[in-house]
């Protein structure tokens, strides 16, 4: 344990230290070599009492450092001491388990041979009820056995009774699978019948709407030769009005350029105009008809005949195309 020093002189200090207490004496009659010594002596008694305390002290210290040796060293043993009581637990847990573990497995071998003599007994059991069942059906069918060894002696085609049932197994077995190969027939006939008859609506179907639509496309047929007809008609009547209307075309462009020559020859215009400028060759002939009026208008004052009637100003005809000038009068 921890020693506290200063506690402990504080409590010496206090309890221990008797000073004798020295006569009062008359500071002003005493001397200051007396007061001197006087000091001395207080500070030796003191140093005196400190000493007797240190030895004290150290003794107590020595004690107390022999004590905790001794304690460092019981602490060693008793740490020995668990260490061995420790490894001793542990082995003795260890053992404990161990004997744990094979009285687990000595209790469960015991269970499971237990359990296994029980099984044992049960099947045993079922076997000697199995035996007695069979036992019974034996002698149920010791009278088909008489009848197969019967039989057996009636063909004297086999040896023994497996060998009769053997045979007569392979020839069930036969029946069986001609059956089966007859019912699959069977079945695959029906199959086909099924298709057969759905074939047969499908084609009916098939013919049906195939004798819908020749119907329809005979229709559209007769439809589009009524209008290849009317159409044709309408062409022909189409031809021969534009034969017509360009036999009438043609009369008019001769008829024009025939009035343009007479009206350029009689007049003495300049001819530059294209032949099939039937536009051009017009709007020369107004401009013609134009002058004849203005010089009649001029002249009737002087002439009584008849002078044509004045023609109005083309507005929607071509200017002249031989550069827009008219011929005057004096050039007539």
């Amino acid at each position: 344990m921890a020693f506290n020093l200063e506690e402990y002189l504080r409590t010496a200090f206090r309890d221990k230290l008797r000073l004798q207490t020295v006569p009062a004496w008359d500071a002003a009659v005493l001397l200051p070599s007396t007061r001197l010594l006087l000091k001395r002596r207080e500070v030796a008694e003191v140093e005196r009492v400190l000493q007797s305390q240190r030895e004290e002290f150290r003794q107590r210290m020595e004690r107390l450092e022999q004590r905790w040796q001794q304690l460092g060293q019981r602490k060693d043993q008793l740490q020995d001491v668990v260490l061995k009581f420790n490894v001793f637990l542990k082995a003795s847990a260890a053992r404990q388990e161990r004997a744990l573990r094979r009285a687990e497995e000595e209790w469960a071998r015991a269970a499971g041979q237990g359990a296994e003599a029980a099984r044992l007994r049960q099947e045993l059991t079922g076997l000697l009820q199995r035996r007695e069942h069979l036992a019974r059906r034996l002698r149920s069918l010791q009278g088909f056995g008489d009848y197969l060894q019967g039989v057996l002696a009636r063909t004297e085609q086999f040896q023994d009774v497996p060998a009769m049932l053997a045979h007569f197994g392979v020839l069930v077995g036969a029946q069986a699978a001609l059956a089966q190969q007859a019912e699959a027939g069977q079945e695959r006939l029906a199959q086909g019948w099924a298709r057969l008859r759905r074939y047969q609506e499908e084609a009916s179907s098939e013919l049906l709407r195939t004798n819908n639509e020749l119907t329809q496309l005979r229709a559209r047929l007769e439809a589009a030769r009524h209008e290849v007809l009317q159409e044709e008609s309408c062409w022909a009547h189409v031809q021969s009005t534009a034969a017509q209307k360009t036999l009438l075309l043609g009369q008019i462009k001769l008829a024009v350029l025939n009035l343009f020559q007479l009206a350029t020859t009689r007049l003495k215009v300049p001819t530059d105009v294209a032949l099939e400028d039937t536009e051009a060759q017009l709007d020369t002939v107004l401009l013609c008809m134009q002058d004849l009026t203005a010089i009649c208008a001029e002249l009737r004052p002087r002439q009584t005949g008849p002078c044509p009637p004045r023609l109005p100003a083309a507005t929607s005809m071509h200017p002249l195309r031989h550069g827009g000038a008219r011929v005057p009068p004096s050039q007539e």
